[in-house]
């Protein structure tokens, strides 16, 4: 690990961070307003108040209030907590305050940035290059404000950033190989227990750690570090997930319920004929476009037990295959919805801003504004994306000597935004485009990586002897 390595990342780390606070405080400090899910992390923290606009505004501080049961998981509670005793050391009022958080935010996406930029091993030119392109992802208006929010969106994305640069670093030699082991463990754990739907990061995560291979490693050498990474992460979230409602099972039963009156029968296809391939009555057309949580819904119909069991995965699943062309309209709704990218429904200012509820922050709209342009598109602009990144990762994975391992990782993200797009759209039925982020974060993320695989690696010095690893050291007779 040279000095010249460790002053690169470092100042790769204090620019990223500068900017990143500068794009958060000023003129304004900007956020994420909650959809209503905060309350699911908010209650477990006594920090939750219910009589105060929720999305108009962003909340940047939460007071007191009893702790309530709540079995959902996410690890945005573990970085919340920090945030909350941090603003207790700083004697700030309230029980979580958001600029606290987001400050923390900034944090962790600099520390991202720069251990993908020393796993890159890149010249000091093409390092500002990296730099800037995983700033415009991490920084665009479409996902920025999760850092200082309530939801659970800020913790996966920061963990995607910190995983990408663990397992960057994972494929060097010496001190940083270590290092790269430990930031993929924080990495996981955040990016993987962040919400339910990152669960479906757990096979390509170990997919990715059996592809880790130093330059010279054999045996033991090559498997040990990344085998014990595994167990530990594996270990690690069967405890967290086993601590509450796993998988977010409590909610099941609604988001089927959303699926089939939101998704499936909208109102604008064959409402009956698509009732009675679903095994539901005709009279359940008046709940057509209803919410789980509405007041005139179908769950409170006298009748709804009867057909309880057609609101379910098993049963969605057979509408599907038997009807292959909804599905297609639905993806290709769905695609729309990813490329679109910022959610309506959420303002981005605090309620003393000076702004009118819902009002949006445009700062760094670039990424954002080009999906958000050609989101029409639907499908017909977001399946050339996955194709392109997915040759770019292919071309650099196939490269043994070169970027392998940035293939290895732009396809992990990739291959876990197609699965993510799919779980969204046929498996969610309402606030699309904010379920969707959890889709077109990554595919950027995946794009920015696949892109700075076309950047040579700088050319080194063959280690020496301390840095490389015992097992792979060349012995001469």
């Amino acid at each position: 690990m040279r000095f010249r390595e460790i002053r690169l990342a470092s100042g790769v780390f204090f620019a990223a961070l500068g900017v990143l606070l500068v794009r958060f405080l000023i003129p304004r400090p900007i956020g994420m307003a909650d959809n209503g899910d905060g309350w699911r992390i908010l209650c477990r923290l006594g920090a939750r108040e219910v009589d105060r606009p929720s999305e108009h505004f962003v909340r940047f501080s939460y007071g007191p209030a009893p702790v309530c049961g709540s079995e959902y998981i996410s690890s945005q509670s573990w970085i919340d907590e920090i945030a909350g005793g941090a603003g207790r050391l700083l004697d700030l009022p309230g029980t979580l305050n958001l600029l606290v958080l987001g400050v923390l935010g900034c944090l962790l996406v600099a520390g991202g940035i720069a251990a993908i930029v020393a796993g890159l091993r890149l010249s000091v030119r093409n390092s500002v290059i990296a730099t800037a392109a995983l700033l415009l992802v991490a920084a665009d208006s479409a996902f920025f404000g999760y850092f200082a929010s309530v939801l659970s969106e800020g913790a996966a994305f920061v963990g995607m950033l910190l995983l990408a640069g663990g397992l960057l670093l994972m494929h060097r030699t010496g001190p940083w190989r270590y290092a790269g082991a430990a930031i993929t463990v924080l990495g996981a754990m955040i990016g993987i227990n962040a919400k339910s739907q990152t669960l479906l990061l757990i096979p390509l995560f170990a997919l990715a750690l059996l592809f880790v291979r130093p330059a010279g490693s054999r045996g033991p050498a090559r498997w040990a570090l990344p085998l014990a990474v595994l167990a530990i992460v594996g270990t690690a979230t069967v405890a967290t997930q086993g601590a509450g409602d796993s998988a977010n099972a409590e909610y099941r039963e609604a988001n089927m319920y959303h699926v089939v009156f939101n998704g499936i029968v909208d109102g604008k296809h064959d409402t009956d004929g698509d009732l009675a391939a679903l095994g539901l009555p005709p009279g359940f057309a008046k709940y057509v476009g209803t919410e789980w949580w509405s007041a005139n819904v179908a769950w409170r119909d006298p009748e709804y037990p009867r057909y309880r069991d057609k609101i379910s995965r098993g049963n969605v699943a057979r509408y599907y295959l038997d009807h292959p062309g909804r599905v297609a309209e639905m993806l290709h709704r769905s695609a729309k919805e990813t490329l679109t990218a910022r959610v309506p429904n959420l303002g981005s200012f605090g309620e003393h801003a000076g702004q009118p509820p819902l009002a949006k922050e445009y700062r760094v709209p670039i990424l954002s504004g080009v999906t958000g342009w050609i989101a029409p598109l639907g499908l017909f602009a977001l399946v050339p994306i996955w194709l392109l990144i997915g040759w770019a990762g292919l071309r650099a994975f196939r490269n043994r000597t070169g970027r392998r391992d940035v293939g290895v990782v732009a396809l992990m993200f990739l291959l876990f935004a197609m699965g993510q797009f799919l779980v969204s759209g046929l498996a969610e039925g309402i606030e699309n485009v904010k379920h969707q982020q959890l889709t077109i974060y990554p595919t950027l993320l995946a794009a920015a990586l696949a892109a700075l695989s076309f950047l040579p690696r700088r050319a080194e010095e063959p280690p020496s002897a301390v840095e490389r690893e015992p097992e792979t050291a060349s012995v001469t007779g």
